[in-house]
């Protein structure tokens, strides 16, 4: 096609967009609307609701506030993560977190960040990440093992020890057993103060040194001591064994042979610590309390795990789990660790059929269209049969994108559902659990998690 005729096309299309009309303003009041926005969360299913799939919140004049649209339908997902580069970038909540914790493959708007990704998408191909992601079991077995017959556990604490000491034995190089508050303490502090800049509609200065600033600064630093302090033992002791780190010691541009810095690989790594270990934590918690509210689905899992055999469940046993993959799916699409994922549009688009302008922030709630009545049999229920073969037949696979979707899907899935996978089965094989509490409650400091603990008993079967 000459040049001419992709100009001409080009103008065609936009012409197009232009004649569609901007997605309905939201009804609701603007307080309600206010508070909506505070809890995203949950939130986006009272502006779905109100508003439509697509739907658009203005809380000000243009020139200071941008309209933001709140999309949670497969098809406007779709037409927001899936567009061209071009026309969607990383949005305000990026920007806050690279403030804080630098430039990492999480917060880089786009042009920076393709070459970034060309460098560490080898590191994290599911043959990579097998490598070093089967000590998840051992790490699982050793806290099971830990549990009396008949005691209470917390299961988001057992989640997050499993969690870190796998992260730090077949990832970092180092033991996180007795430094688990290094991680999990400073990046909590990190993430309420940037959630808390979002949310509020009235931010002080960055110049002005407030303590909830000057706390959140030295938990940055905290962590990007840790980071530096692994990859320093990596540079000292050639035998040290660090299998994330050494692939992204020895990554390379495909392009350009470029490598990445010591200062770009601890950014990455802070990133990499704290998704690493809490979203993973937070499926497995909410995994383990669906499973001890219902003995059947968990009988089911159990056998799985148990046809393998007594020894550890290792990465090569994928294939065989099944069915555990899919209660972990269940957990996913309703409770996903990231419940919605943003983009600042810098060129008009369709959107579910509606024209979304350049400025816009827009926002693709998934947390409601994974648990949307219009788009789920019971919606509420939780039923991993869903993801079963032939009920997954057909499906939009628009309409379940926990990890996203689009160019800047989460590169770290493959490693987060290993994780999650082989420690499931590990703990259920031997233990049963019985939930305590009906309800999950959730807060969401950055990403989602158990707001408080999740009591459950525990029998052993060995």
């Amino acid at each position: 096609m000459a040049d001419s005729e992709v100009v001409t096309n080009v103008a065609a299309s936009r012409a197009d967009i232009a004649g569609l009309p901007l997605a309905p303003l939201n009804p609701l009041p603007y307080r309600q609307q206010i508070a909506a926005i505070r809890s995203f969360h949950t939130g986006f299913e009272v502006l779905r609701d109100a508003g439509g799939p697509v739907t658009r919140l203005r809380f000000g004049p243009k020139g200071l506030f941008p309209d933001f649209v709140v999309v949670s339908s497969p098809q406007a997902a779709h037409d927001l993560l899936g567009a061209p580069m071009y026309c969607t970038d990383r949005a305000i909540t990026h920007d806050e977190l690279q403030r804080l914790l630098g430039e990492s493959l999480f917060t880089l708007r786009n042009k920076p960040w393709l070459p970034r990704r060309r460098i560490l998408q080898p590191v994290f191909t599911k043959k990579s990440v097998n490598a070093f992601g089967g000590h998840m079991a051992q790490a699982a077995d050793m806290v099971a093992a830990g549990w009396t017959d008949g005691q209470v556990v917390d299961l988001d604490a057992a989640s997050r020890r499993v969690t870190l000491r796998a992260l730090g034995r077949s990832v970092l190089g180092i033991d996180l057993d007795e430094r688990a508050d290094s991680i999990a303490g400073p990046m909590r502090t990190a993430m309420n103060y940037v959630t808390g800049r979002l949310v509020s509609p009235v931010h002080a200065p960055r110049w002005l040194p407030t303590p909830a600033r000057r706390r959140a600064r030295a938990a940055a630093r905290q962590v990007h001591d840790l980071a530096a302090e692994i990859l320093r033992s990596c540079r000292d002791d050639p035998s040290h064994d660090a299998p994330l780190v050494r692939s992204m010691m020895a990554a390379t541009d495909p392009d350009t042979g470029r490598t990445l810095s010591d200062a770009e690989m601890c950014n990455d790594l802070v990133v990499f610590m704290f998704a690493g270990h809490d979203t993973t934590a937070t499926t497995l918690t909410y995994a383990l309390w669906a499973l001890g509210h219902h003995p059947d689905i968990q009988e089911k899992v159990r056998a799985e795990a148990r046809a393998i055999g007594d020894r550890e469940i290792s990465p090569t046993d994928l294939p065989a789990l099944g069915y555990t993959v899919q209660v972990l799916h269940e957990s996913l699409r309703l409770c996903p660790p990231a419940p919605g994922n943003s983009r600042m549009v810098t060129q008009d688009i369709e959107v579910g059929g509606y024209l979304v302008k350049a400025g816009t922030l827009a926002s693709v709630g998934m947390y409601a269209m994974q648990r949307d009545p219009a788009l789920w049999e019971r919606p509420l229920e939780f039923d991993p049969d869903r993801f079963g073969p032939e009920q997954s037949e057909g499906r939009d696979r628009w309409q379940f994108i926990p990890f996203s979707a689009g160019a800047r899907t989460c590169i770290g899935d493959h490693f987060a559902m290993l994780e999650a996978t082989l420690a499931l089965a590990t703990m259920v094989r031997h233990t049963e659990f019985h939930s305590l509490d009906k309800d999950f409650p959730v807060a969401l400091p950055f990403t989602m998690v158990a707001d408080g603990p999740i009591p459950a008993r525990v029998r052993s079967l060995k």
